[in-house]
């Protein structure tokens, strides 16, 4: 029986060309963007669940509360917190502290090389289960100067991972010894680093002082939590932990799950939900594009109901019950979508690599692993099975006496229900155009904006090795280079700060009024080669030699500080120091977020990036006169810089990712809908083929008859716009919430979205209808 049902199918897809071909296209096209998009989400899923324990392992967050302002939240924890909580919480089993991973420098012998190094406390790899090669996890970490290394950092440094024991040398200067090797991090881990150094020596290191204030910030705390512990009642019972043995806090403390780390927001306070907000999103572009391709094969399949008719009929007449014929016209469906499901298998493995690039994964199609087999054949199964049950049981309920005697009619249901398909592809078509202009308008608003800095041509240098050390010198020699502009240099990532204190005081300050300032500390020259615009005051200047004791601040700090007069004020930030400028606001952060009060120091000798400007058109000259420079000072240290422009695009790139993945998806999206349209527009031609050319005998103008057949389908374009409008202005104004500072939803883009949708109907109607209209009459009307 299904040999026969599979014959049948076979003759009717080949009896039916164009129609089979526009089937299988569609569907094709449907699913492989469904498999990319079902991958991609794969992927997210996954971050973090190769840890053992990953449902007991919770990070301890901040909000800190300053009245007058925003709440603020953070990961930034105590550094005495960890040690705390483990002594004190019967609920938890181990807690450990973590250091977010900054770039060092290995060096063995004559060999150097950088990688991502983070310091943690002796239980890090008992907590998470990054995998160890060599050494024992309990101890590779508990004497100081120990180090672990991944197994790459290890090849490429020894050229061999069998190295325990020996010694090697951390920023070219002090020995440690290599405790143990561990697998490199998996790609979908949110921790990222090549190295792990024992807590104890970040603890020895000059300036780690604030480590035993409980009112500083600067380490992550993860805990382990033991068996059956409710997490949410033991966040409420840490929250005011800091408090209660540093009576000024203004924190209060809450656990966030590691497993929700990747994609969840654990900022509560914004509107933002994080990375799931794409998972989700593309899920349902996933289900829609499929939807869509399943609504042309529903809607070819019924419009073409009248041409199957007799064939149904004479199967009726001769014995075949209802569930043969649904079963016959079931197979055909999944057949349909097996072969779809070949080409699409095809399409993806052609598109991954372009994919991979444009996401910056490392996505792979592995065909032979039975869960993507099963997974691929089940969204087969499901396609064919969505796509084809209306047409099966609609076209198996025929009465074969009508059928028989010609008298088969489509009830009005069965051209309403095809009616509702075309509207819905185009409410979907007419909602991703909208998203995709609304997200890049945010995109190209955020790349426009006035951030407050002249992002062009500036190079980031880390000052490593000798280069702090050397500073002047090297800055001496740089402004010698043809081509540069200006050199200073700051403690922070001027368009990302993250270093900030609460321990701020001023003259008239209330008594309960707190605020929140990111602190930078920055060379001479700094305001003047960033652009920053100086609204009062002056910057700091060698003629002044009290100004390593002084302040400029941007205009939220004094607004939040409530002074009216703000230069040559008095200011306690860590010490005393005077304010002598005042500059404009400029962005420290995202614009997820608001401007930040911000106050900057004179301390070149605790800078760590040096900023250099180049002129227009000189940086190729330049660049490699500062890799000749550094190279001088740091013989063993590789040359390494970054672009501003380019750290402030990356900020955004999640941003980036979905306005072209939106792009592609909407084009897909309408091009599958013009296929259906297409098909029905052919379809309908050609059962009006007579009546055409009656009309044209009687004198209709080819331009009446294009509209004729065109008419009813622009109405339905008309009305998925007039439904998918509204909902698309609703749904965008929702994710612009999670934007600080962002574009407005216009109506010019509705318009667009109309126009649009209408121009790429017409044009696909258009075919067909002028192909009829100005067909001869004659050849029409010929067998009557």
């Amino acid at each position: 029986m299904l040999k026969n049902y599979l014959k049948m199918a076979y003759r009717n897809l080949m009896r039916h060309k164009v129609f089979s071909l526009i089937n299988v296209l569609g569907l094709a096209l449907g699913m492989t963007c469904s498999i990319l998009i079902l991958l991609w989400v794969q992927d997210e899923v996954s971050y973090d669940r190769f840890h053992e324990n990953i449902d007991q392992i919770y990070q301890v967050m901040e909000t800190q509360s300053y009245p007058g302002a925003d709440k603020f939240e953070t990961e930034a924890t105590p550094g005495k917190l960890a040690a705390a909580m483990e002594r004190e919480l019967p609920e938890v089993e181990k807690a450990v502290r973590y250091g977010l991973p900054r770039p060092m420098l290995l060096s063995h012998g004559e060999k150097g090389l950088k990688g991502k190094a983070t310091y943690a406390d002796p239980a890090f790899l008992e907590v998470f289960s990054f995998k160890l090669l060599e050494g024992d996890k309990t101890q590779v970490l508990k004497q100081p100067n120990s180090v672990v290394l991944s197994d790459s950092m290890a090849y490429k440094l020894l050229g061999s991972t069998d190295v325990v024991g020996q010694l090697i040398k951390l920023n070219n200067s002090e020995s440690y010894k290599i405790t143990g090797v561990m697998a490199s991090v998996p790609e979908n881990s949110t921790m990222q680093f090549d190295i792990v150094l024992p807590f104890i020596n970040y603890e020895r290191q000059p300036g780690s002082e604030w480590m035993e204030h409980w009112g500083n910030n600067g380490v992550m705390t993860y805990l382990l939590l033991k068996p059956g512990t409710d997490a949410e009642a033991l966040s409420e019972k840490i929250s005011p932990f800091v408090k209660q043995r540093y009576e000024e806090s203004n924190v209060d403390l809450f656990l966030h799950p590691y497993a929700d780390y990747h994609l969840h927001n654990f900022r509560k306070l914004d509107a933002n939900p994080g990375q799931i907000l794409y998972v989700r999103l593309f899920m349902v572009v996933a289900l829609f594009l499929l939807l869509i391709a399943c609504i042309n094969f529903m809607n070819l399949a019924t419009a073409r109901s009248a041409k199957r008719a007799k064939e149904v009929g004479v199967r009726k007449a001769v014995g075949a019950d209802k569930k043969a014929l649904v079963s016959q016209f079931m197979v055909e469906s999944v057949l349909v979508a097996l072969i779809a499901m070949f080409l699409a298998m095809n399409f993806a493995g052609i598109l991954l690599p372009h994919f991979n690039e444009l996401t910056g994964k490392a996505i792979a199609l592995n065909l032979l692993s039975p869960v993507v087999l099963l997974g691929l054949l089940g969204v087969a199964l499901f396609t064919g099975i969505v796509a084809g049950s209306y047409p099966a049981f609609f076209l198996s309920s025929f009465e074969p006496v009508l059928v028989l005697k010609g008298t088969v009619r489509l009830n009005r249901g069965v051209a309403t229900f095809r009616k509702g398909l075309v509207i819905f592809q185009f409410v979907l078509s007419a909602l991703l155009i909208v998203c995709t202009l609304v997200v890049y308008l945010q995109m190209r608003y955020i790349q426009n904006r006035n951030i407050g800095i002249n992002r062009d041509n500036l190079v980031m240098l880390p000052l490593e090795g000798k280069l702090l050390e050397r500073y002047s010198m090297v800055k001496a020699e740089i402004l010698e280079i043809p081509g540069v502009v200006g050199v200073s240099a700051s403690s922070q990532n001027p368009i990302s700060t993250d270093s900030n204190t609460g321990d701020v005081d001023w003259k008239g300050k209330e008594a309960d009024k707190s605020i929140l300032v990111d602190v930078m500390d920055t060379d001479y020259d700094f305001i003047s080669l960033m652009g920053i615009s100086l609204k009062e005051g002056r910057d700091f200047s060698k003629d002044f030699g009290t100004d390593t004791a002084a302040f400029i601040v941007n205009e939220e700090a004094v607004r939040q500080m409530n002074m009216k007069n703000p230069v040559g004020q008095w200011l306690h930030l860590w010490e005393e120091g005077h304010i002598v400028g005042v500059v404009k606001d400029f962005h420290t952060t995202s614009m997820h977020f608001k401007t930040k009060p911000l106050a900057m120091r004179l301390r070149p000798a605790e800078t760590s990036t040096m900023i250099v400007r180049v002129a227009a058109g000189k940086t190729q000259d330049v660049m490699k006169n500062l890799e000749r420079i550094t190279r001088k000072h740091n013989p063993i240290y590789s040359f390494s810089y970054r672009f501003l422009d380019d750290m402030y695009n990356r900020m955004y790139r999640s941003e980036a990712v979905m306005t072209k993945l939106t792009s592609a998806f909407a084009g897909i999206a309408i091009f599958i809908s013009c296929l259906g349209l297409f098909g029905l527009a052919l379809f309908t031609a050609e059962q009006r083929t007579k009546e055409i050319g009656v009309r044209k005998v009687l004198g209709a103008s080819v331009a009446s008859i294009v509209f004729m057949l065109s008419k009813d389908f622009l109405k339905l374009v008309l009305l998925a716009n007039i439904i998918a409008l509204p909902l698309s202005w609703y749904l965008m104004s929702n994710w612009l919430q999670g934007y600080a500072y962002r574009t407005e939803v216009s109506w010019w883009i509705f318009a667009v979205a109309l126009l649009a949708t209408v121009v790429i109907a017409m044009f696909t109607l258009s075919f067909h209808a002028i192909k009829t209209a100005i067909a001869n009459p004659v050849n029409s009307l010929r067998s009557e």
